[in-house]
């Protein structure tokens, strides 16, 4: 029972003066159905899609185990901050809270006291089938901080990959002198850009909005050994990396190397072209529609977005268009395997009711029917199971307005997961591809301990906020020099500080792992 409603029926009776047990366990009896809020990533649906799903599942939640859910949505807008502000605020409004230890900061969260730790009992009694499955998988050592205790739960159950990379037409690209349309090198991109603006007066080579550096990290992801190291954020970049071929000490491809200098002076070729609006930083417009409209050459995302929407979508709204995918690090095989805790739930410290949110995912998860509904809405409505098992939609379905968007990316389970008519044609050969090539991401289990370093990480998230959009979009003349003023800024600012207290946590953890 809610704690609060126990209060107050104490407190009416108080006020009557009865001390009757009879009606203090009438009144449990009539308890009402014990509300859960899950906080998620993304833009609340204005559809009425969502609605109309909880109104189902929440029925059959108050039949399994007395609660209904609703959802809190952290939208994309300036997400980072209010994310973290979120979580830490105090509010025991949420119970459930979707995190990752790669991009939603999970490690940091955690060490703050903003999720609830979870005990083996508690696990085993509330969320059984989640305990028995990520147990059976030796998982669970993921989710431990240094003192042993679990924080969330994760999703490691379901199959997918979330390395970037370029969608592109393959009709164009052919057009471009490409063969079978097909681009396997970040650089060969101009070569299609041209072309395009070349031919394709109303589109955009590549219609890209705001800050962001996919024009570098592609080039240099493809063109080095570096390798990102997650969880370790400086604002929207990550400035730590490892080689390949020394993965224990830190670096940064920001700070060593020419690679970036290469980077900054492609984009800089990219500009004088006329690859993208010349406000491209400040635009805000919706450039997946633009591509799905003909209106953009190129788009940027990751595998898992290209074959469950990019294919399906610009095969229905461009015919022809062939859709193709280039992959950052396509050239030299310089990309990771999802993390298990890529995606993960945690239950918010300031819980009021932490063990029936944890019976709430348990549900989710492993209920199919809850599973279904969660995650694709009401049958026949939201979508329709066709005789062949495919899960298709609707006829007059768009999902670029009736989506459902629960955007449940925490706790996925391949087991419930139905083959989709929007699923690429070739999804199977490209996960194939990808898992031939792909590396084991080595630091799953490695815990930055960044609160020694948070003033110095804000400091330089100032530095490449200021330098690296503008990188990114070729504005500066002299690109080196830029780079070269750039990291003048950030040895200023404690770099160095930083980089030897992250060297001491990879080195003491590769030592206690007999790997150095």
């Amino acid at each position: 029972m809610n704690r609060r409603r126990v209060l107050a029926i104490g407190a009416a009776m108080l006020a009557l003066g009865t001390s009757s047990a009879s009606m203090m366990s009438s009144a449990f009896a009539q308890d009402a159905p014990v509300e859960i809020t899950m906080l998620t990533m993304g833009n609340k649906p204005t559809n009425g899609r969502l609605e109309a799903m909880l109104e189902k599942l929440n029925e059959r939640l108050i039949a399994q185990a007395n609660a209904k859910l609703n959802l809190f949505y952290i939208e994309w807008a300036d997400w980072q901050t209010q994310y973290n502000v979120q979580l830490l605020s105090g509010d025991d409004n949420v119970d459930l809270v979707a995190t990752a230890t790669d991009w939603l900061y999970a490690w940091e969260n955690a060490e703050k006291g903003a999720f609830l730790p979870l005990s083996e009992d508690m696990l085993k009694t509330h969320a059984p089938k989640t305990w028995a499955q990520v147990d059976a998988a030796g998982h669970w050592d993921l989710t431990k901080l240094a003192d042993g205790n679990i924080y969330f739960m994760p999703e490691d159950n379901y199959t997918q990959y979330t390395n970037h990379g370029f969608f592109y037409r393959g009709d164009w690209a052919k057009e471009a002198g490409f063969e079978n349309g097909e681009i396997t090198k970040f650089e060969d991109f101009t070569k299609y850009f041209e072309w395009v603006k070349a031919n394709k007066p109303d589109a955009y080579p590549w219609d890209v909005a705001g800050a962001n550096e996919a024009a570098l990290t592609g080039y240099m992801q493809g063109h080095t050994d570096f390798q990102t190291l997650q969880g370790v954020s400086a604002g929207n970049y990550a400035p730590f990396q490892t080689k390949a071929s020394d993965p224990y000490t830190i670096t940064s491809w920001y700070m060593e190397g020419d690679a970036l200098i290469e980077a900054a002076k492609l984009a800089k070729q990219w500009n004088d072209i006329g690859v993208w609006r010349e406000d491209a930083l400040n635009y805000d417009g919706d450039t997946r529609e633009e591509f799905y409209a003909g209106l953009t050459g190129a788009e940027q995302h990751h595998t898992q977005t290209f074959v469950t929407q990019i294919v399906h979508n610009m095969n229905a709204k461009q015919p022809g268009s062939d859709p193709k995918f280039y992959y950052w690090g396509e050239e030299n095989g310089n990309f990771f395997k999802d993390i298990f805790t890529h995606g993960a739930m945690a239950v918010s410290t300031y819980s009021r009711n932490p063990e029936k949110a944890l019976e709430v995912y348990d549900l989710i998860r492993n209920d199919k029917e809850n599973y279904m509904l969660f995650n694709y809405g009401i049958e026949g409505e939201d979508y329709i199971i066709r005789e062949d098992g495919v899960l298709d939609r609707p006829e007059g379905f768009d999902s670029s307005t009736m989506s459902l968007d629960t955007n449940y990316w925490w706790g996925r389970m391949d087991e419930f997961e139905p083959a989709r008519t929007t699923d690429a044609p070739n999804k199977a050969e490209l996960i194939d591809e990808l898992n031939a090539t792909a590396k084991d991401y080595p630091y799953s289990t490695l815990i930055i301990n960044k609160s020694a370093i948070e003033p110095t990480l804000a400091a330089m998230a100032g530095v490449l906020s200021e330098y690296i959009p503008q990188l990114q979009y070729g504005k500066f003349e002299d690109p080196a020099a830029a780079v070269a003023e750039m990291r003048e800024k950030l040895a200023a600012v404690g770099y160095e500080d930083a980089r030897a207290s992250i060297q001491a946590d990879i080195d003491a953890w590769a030592t206690a792992r007999g790997l150095k």
